[in-house]
């Protein structure tokens, strides 16, 4: 199966979808051995040792509570061990410290749904969405669709993942979503003709390549497929995606 939207969710909520960028609290003359536990904190993120990156921004935190920077990566390094409560809680504290801070409400939103509170994380979103300085509003847009999408409301799902593409026509995540949509309402060939559409945008991202092979595989357009699929798994060697390539290659008809 191609990973699951949950597990992309959770993905999302940790940083690998919504950055932190650039920091301007971090300018702000912080105690230097906070920004350094912080920056170290960050690496153990990105390098998949949450439970390391949490020590790190805890201490970081004790030497200077006040910067939303530290609770914005303490909350994803424990959506990471998804203790997502906690943190929920550490986002909140990011956005009462800077209520400018918007892009926090999308990790928050997601902690919120992984809680089992998805109205709640519904309502994130969608002020994340409706905020002028939100820097990805594709994202926001993106995982409101997801969340409707997981609620079988599939009508909804399309209107917030055409709202994604329309902001980031290279975003993958809303074209797979909108696939999924469809060939959950019976529309296999229009779920084909929307990734098609993403792969004419971003020609090189292999989940795009997976999903339009996958559809055109549950289309019968066998020989279409193997070229899809060929490319996703040369795109992405190893990794997850090739992966799924290959195991759905074995399967195609001679």
């Amino acid at each position: 199966m191609r990973m699951p939207r949950t597990c992309r969710a959770v993905l999302a909520a940790v940083g690998i979808l919504g950055a932190f960028g650039p920091a301007p609290a971090l300018a702000q003359n912080p105690p230097g051995d906070a920004e350094a536990r912080f920056s170290t904190g960050l690496v153990h993120l990105r390098e998949g040792r949450a439970p390391l990156a949490e020590e790190e921004f805890k201490k970081a935190i004790k030497q200077d509570g006040k910067n939303p920077y530290f609770y914005k990566g303490l909350g994803q390094s424990l959506a990471a061990q998804r203790k997502f409560k906690d943190a929920a809680d550490a986002f909140r504290k990011a956005l009462e410290l800077n209520p400018y801070f918007v892009d926090v409400r999308n990790d928050l939103g997601m902690a919120l749904i992984l809680s089992g509170k998805k109205e709640e994380g519904k309502k994130e979103f969608l002020t994340a969405f409706s905020e002028a300085t939100n820097p990805t509003p594709e994202i926001s847009a993106r995982n409101l669709g997801q969340a409707y999408l997981e609620d079988k409301n599939y009508a909804e799902a399309m209107h917030w993942f055409r709202m994604s593409i329309g902001r980031n026509k290279l975003y993958a995540d809303p074209y797979l979503g909108m696939a999924d949509a469809l060939v959950a309402t019976g529309r296999t060939e229009e779920a084909v003709v929307q990734l098609e559409s993403g792969v004419k945008e971003a020609p090189d991202d292999p989940t795009l390549l997976l999903g339009l092979g996958e559809a055109l595989f549950k289309a019968g357009r066998f020989t279409e497929a193997r070229t899809r699929l060929e490319a996703a798994a040369a795109k992405n060697p190893g990794g997850p995606y090739g992966r799924r390539a290959l195991e759905i290659l074995k399967t195609l008809p001679k």
